[in-house]
């Protein structure tokens, strides 16, 4: 396994004051924990892996901010080191008390109206080219453009508007450190790099599919942009309130111009009915899943969920990853996908629905599955079907 043994001073050259919490490189089987307090081992701790290392992301490992990467998921070592970086920023951002995150679940109800999406791949666009401008009166013009049509979209969106922002506040300026770790570490030329990280802002299909994605090179951008035209922006921007995009506006002092009428393109509209596709085929795919499907009906909320791995259709949540249910006042983890059914809210659910590979039995008001989970069936409806 690859060791990574990091320094202040390395770390500063990608954010000034850039200071490393804990982290961990591991594989199925081992775990290299670096710079932990509770250890004093040099340079890392040698541990059995457990099943709090998974993914690629920070936890909290002995209640100390911990970045773990797993390793069997990168192949070369400037992709290791600069997603290394990525989480370790994260790390930082925690450190720096940073308390502008987005509400994550406008992000599974965010609005594919036409309108929006229609507004917001022209606005990426702008953005896209402000960036790769030759000359200054070129970028000023394209940056006028892309604040005058986000600042008409909000008036679209509303809230949905600020979800976005948000996203691009925490994972800009993490994805600006992973390209400049990656750029340093790999032997490619920084424009071709460049052009991989920044490549999603003007791909409309992935801007439109992927909407929380999306946000993370359209941060990404606002923050080249800044090191260009006010390269001091990183010194005061943990001290700021606001997002990412207003912190932008205040120092760009842009005035916005009025859009000229817009029409719907042909494109726009297929883009829109491709994403209700895949959430659909998602969905049946589900749907027809090998083994007892289980039906449960009556009124239910969920307690836990995995915002960022739901996918909403109708009325509808496919939730791809893990959800707690709180079902007559019991609390049920289901750590697999789990298809729900709501009224008004998605927190209101009406109907669950997953897949076992072992038959449940109902007795005595019970439903009991893996010989575990033992749940009361009072007041719901429960059916069982074998595909």
């Amino acid at each position: 396994m690859n060791t990574i043994e990091l320094t202040e001073q390395e770390l500063a050259e990608y954010w000034p004051n850039f200071q490393a919490v804990a982290y961990a490189l591991y594989d199925d089987k081992n775990v290299l924990l670096y710079h932990h307090p509770n250890y004093n081992e040099k340079p890392y701790k040698s541990l059995n892996w457990t099943e709090q290392f998974v993914g690629s992301t920070l936890i909290l490992f002995e209640d100390y901010p911990t970045a773990i990467v797993d390793v069997s998921y990168y192949k070369d070592y400037a992709s290791l080191y600069s997603i290394l970086i990525h989480e370790l920023f994260h790390g930082y951002q925690f450190l720096q008390e940073e308390k502008r995150f987005a509400n994550e679940m406008l992000g599974v109800t965010y609005p594919l109206s036409e309108e929006n999406i229609e507004l917001r791949n022209r606005e990426r666009k702008w953005l896209y080219q402000a960036l790769m401008a030759s000359t200054k009166e070129e970028k000023l013009f394209n940056l006028q453009q892309f604040v005058s049509t986000r600042e008409e979209r909000q008036k679209i969106i509303g809230e949905f508007h600020e979800y976005e922002n948000l996203i691009e506040t925490i994972e800009g300026p993490t994805w600006y450190v992973e390209l400049k770790a990656f750029s340093e570490k790999s032997e490619r030329p920084y424009s071709d790099v460049l052009q991989t990280y920044i490549e999603p802002l003007i791909n409309k299909q992935e801007s439109t599919i992927h909407l929380r994605r999306s946000c993370y090179s359209s941060g990404l951008s606002i923050c080249l942009l800044l090191d260009e035209l006010s390269p001091n922006w990183k010194t005061t921007f943990f001290q700021s309130e606001k997002s990412l995009y207003e912190f932008f506006k205040e120092i760009m002092n842009v005035e916005t111009e009025p859009l000229l009428p817009m029409t719907i393109s042909h494109e726009t509209k297929k883009l829109i009915n491709i994403a209700e596709r895949i959430r659909e085929e998602e969905i049946s795919s589900f749907s027809e899943m090998n083994g007892y499907h289980i039906v449960i009906e009556g009124k239910m909320a969920f307690s836990a969920i995995d915002p960022m791995n739901i996918i909403q259709s109708g009325n509808r949540c496919l939730h791809k990853n893990f959800i707690e249910i709180k079902i007559n006042n019991q609390k049920i983890l289901f750590q697999q996908p789990v298809l729900t059914y709501f009224e008004e809210h998605i927190r209101n659910i009406v109907k669950l629905h997953l897949v076992l590979s072992e038959r449940p039995e109902l007795e005595d008001g019970f439903l009991n599955m893996n010989r575990v989970v033992r749940i009361s069936t009072d007041g719901l409806t429960v059916s069982i079907l074998n595909s």
